[in-house]
């Protein structure tokens, strides 16, 4: 069983995300978010998938889009470095990333099914890693990051954005 990271294996800023994350079988978790991500946004009308909360923020499916650019950068990241990446991995700016998507133009259940298969492929490779490449460490945006931190940061992110949409966007996650 992969061990929970220790809090010097990631920047304090992803702290809020490792810690949204309390199960020792992050793989299980990992497993478990796209059906649950589909439950949770299965309860968005058609009507309401490109709901805003305020000016400038995001639509629920820019949010699921969001969430397959986290997903992918993460992934990378946690493949580069479980690899032994010397170089630090460029920083992700997401509202950048947002910004140059045409996530508003896709149904949600479309992104949906786009968020499952990346983190399938993701998966699939972390499922295969020995016990040192999860412990590696590399550097992401020139701050040390390990391998297993990456993966409790996926699990968490999906997490802090489906209490987002609860608490700012009215959709009810009821898991």
């Amino acid at each position: 069983m992969i061990t929970r990271p220790s809090d010097t294996e990631y920047a304090a800023y992803f702290s809020r995300y490792v810690t949204l994350v309390p199960e020792p079988d992050i793989l299980t978790v990992l497993v478990r978010q796209p059906a649950d991500l589909s439950k949770i946004l299965a309860t968005v009308s058609a009507e309401r998938e490109r709901f805003r909360y305020a000016a400038g923020k995001w639509s629920i499916r820019e949010v699921a889009g969001h969430l397959i650019d986290a997903e992918r950068v993460f992934g990378y990241r946690a493949f580069c470095i479980s690899r032994g990446e010397r170089v630090s991995l460029p920083k992700f700016d997401e509202n950048a990333y947002v910004a140059e998507s045409r996530y508003d133009e896709y149904l949600l259940g479309d992104l949906l099914a786009e968020f499952a298969l990346v983190r399938n492929t993701n998966l699939a490779f972390l499922s295969h890693l020995m016990d040192q490449e999860w412990t590696r460490i590399g550097s992401a945006s020139n701050i040390p990051v390990s391998v297993r931190a990456l993966a409790w940061i996926m699990a968490g992110h999906v997490r802090h954005h489906c209490n987002v949409l609860q608490e700012k966007y009215g959709v009810k996650v009821g898991l």
